[in-house]
């Protein structure tokens, strides 16, 4: 099941809610929503449901285990088999065929490659609750007592597919006690429509560009065309990945629940470790925070932890060389600015750290894009230009030209929203304006949702609507 559906939003959302709002109490408004998450996990995937029940069930024994015998070796003991069975469910389904392939590839053997189905959103949820281990092992929260509490910090629904990566700690205290305020609701439903406007509207829209460009060989295609392709690719990742985003983080608030923000306008960076403090947050800092500073060889190693945390990136998106690579090559541009420093890059020109830091980032997706190695070998040819003289290919070409007059309005529109454009308007109507500004700002950004809601749902009546991107890892 995907949000960007009728039958999520009119259907299963409508009765959810109803049923949620009708229970008095947050014991029955809880066992709502972990019956509600575990029909959402297995309406797409009904034979993994019983992964992520098992998933939960090890993990809230492991950490009353290693409460229970905290300070000690069989804490730590607890907490590393707890880890080890959480990464070797993520391994077997995710990494495994990817594994045997390169075994048999290093080594000319005929190992069967495994051919096991990934469940859904098993990236999120193990890495959550790897993140509740670690926690409860360094005494930062408590254990969950009681399994059913835990099973919906793990499985709940708005966040379980493609993150963010909520910590037990961001809402361990309203699993037991929160409330939905008429607020809570308003501004969940209209953070929810804004985010499905991002993926209905906008995403699919840049996707078709997309596999116009790039969705077949790209051997022929000229400079201009492969630079306009990726630039269009990378506005879709964002506007997809931050779409789904916001859906979850605006239901979550009509819930009670309150997640962290998992964007923060990532295309006003002036640097590459600034993209990655405002792209996909959750991911980043919960590498910093589970590894970076982790000992490695009994103390921590910062080149060494630096790249370590890189490589684990890209391959935490993929099983595939292709994540592999994305991971260090933006590890490579992060190592170089720690050489460099903080205080000498912000005397650079910002102008020009605005142009290097966008370059280093569409080619970066770019790498992210083509799994084909033999593609993304065709693509640096093309996106250097080495292709004009090695293969003969265009500069640019009339199907790109047709293709950017006929996209001009979509692509100005989706480079506006990706700037902090809107946050300033919002910030006026409710900071520097008085209360008639405010009413008119609450009015006019409720009319606005409405509209909007209006056009998704005419959209989504097509349904080859393409499901998240983010849903795959």
């Amino acid at each position: 099941m995907v949000f960007s559906s009728l039958f999520f939003v009119y259907f299963f959302l409508a009765i959810t809610l109803a049923a949620y709002f009708f229970c008095k109490t947050i014991k029955s408004k809880n066992i709502v929503l972990v019956v509600a998450s575990l029909v959402f996990y297995a309406w797409g995937e009904p034979i993994w449901v019983g992964l992520l029940v098992l998933s939960a069930f090890i993990n809230w024994k492991g950490a009353l285990l290693i409460e229970k015998y905290k300070n000690t070796r069989m804490a730590t003991l607890v907490a590393g088999l707890a880890i080890f069975i959480d990464l070797a469910f993520l391994i077997i389904f995710k990494y495994s065929g990817f594994i045997v392939e390169n075994i048999n590839g290093l080594f000319h053997s005929s190992i069967p490659v495994p051919q096991i189905q990934m469940p859904i959103g098993i990236s999120f949820f193990t890495f959550q609750a790897i993140s509740y281990i670690l926690d409860v092992m360094w005494e930062t929260v408590p254990a969950q007592k009681k399994y059913p509490r835990f099973l919906l910090y793990l499985s709940l629904f708005p966040q379980l597919i493609a993150g963010p990566i909520v910590r037990y700690s961001v809402i361990e205290k309203e699993i037991t006690h929160r409330k939905s305020s008429p607020v809570d609701i308003s501004e969940g439903a209209m953070r929810a429509i804004i985010g499905l406007s991002k993926k209905v509207i906008i995403a699919n829209n840049l996707w078709v560009i997309v596999e116009q460009f790039f969705g077949s060989d790209i051997t022929n295609l000229s400079f201009l065309g492969t630079w306009y392709g990726v630039i269009i690719y990378s506005l879709y990742v964002y506007f997809d990945f931050s779409g789904y985003s916001d859906i979850a983080i605006g239901l979550g608030r009509m819930f009670g629940f309150h997640f962290n923000e998992n964007f923060n306008y990532p295309f006003v960076c002036k640097t590459i470790s600034e993209f990655w403090q405002r792209w996909h947050i959750s991911l980043s800092s919960f590498f910093r925070d589970y590894l970076f500073y982790a000992p490695i060889f009994g103390r921590p190693r910062k080149y060494f932890n630096l790249f370590l945390v890189w490589f684990c990136t890209g391959m935490w998106h993929g099983a595939s060389w292709n994540f592999i690579f994305w991971g260090l090559y933006f590890g490579i541009f992060i190592f170089i600015e720690t050489l460099i420093g903080k205080k000498k890059m912000k005397k650079w020109n910002k102008i020009w750290t605005h142009v290097y830091s966008k370059l280093i980032i569409v080619v970066g997706f770019g790498i992210f894009y083509f799994t084909d190695l033999s593609q993304l070998g065709r693509f640096f040819l093309n996106i250097t230009g080495i292709s004009m003289i090695s293969n003969g290919n265009a500069f640019g070409d009339l199907i790109t030209w047709n293709s950017l007059v006929n996209n001009l309005f979509l692509i100005i529109f989706a480079i506006a929203v990706s700037m902090p454009i809107l946050q300033k308007v919002k910030f006026f109507f409710n900071e520097w304006g008085n209360n008639t500004v405010y009413a008119f700002g609450k009015v006019a950004g409720t009319l606005i949702c409405c509209t909007l809601l209006i056009i998704c749902s005419i959209l989504m009546v097509d349904n080859t609507n393409n499901p998240f991107l983010y849903f795959r890892f």
